[in-house]
């Protein structure tokens, strides 16, 4: 039961994080030209690399 809430804990933090990469997109290509651009494109990678890692947390958990 336990791995059970483990992976629904996961797969909702997995899509927060698809959501925010999502609106991170939008506001980078609004900013297109502005200062912001730098540390809106640092962001998104900081977000990437954290879904990336919990996608890998999830896929051996089902193994």
């Amino acid at each position: 039961m336990a791995e059970n809430g483990n992976h629904e804990a996961l797969d909702d933090l997995i899509a927060l994080l698809r959501r925010q990469i999502s609106d991170l997109t939008e506001q980078a290509a609004a900013a297109s030209g502005s200062g912001s651009e730098e540390r809106l494109s640092d962001l998104l990678n900081e977000k990437q690399d954290r879904l990336n890692e919990l996608l890998k947390e999830r896929s051996a958990g089902e193994r």
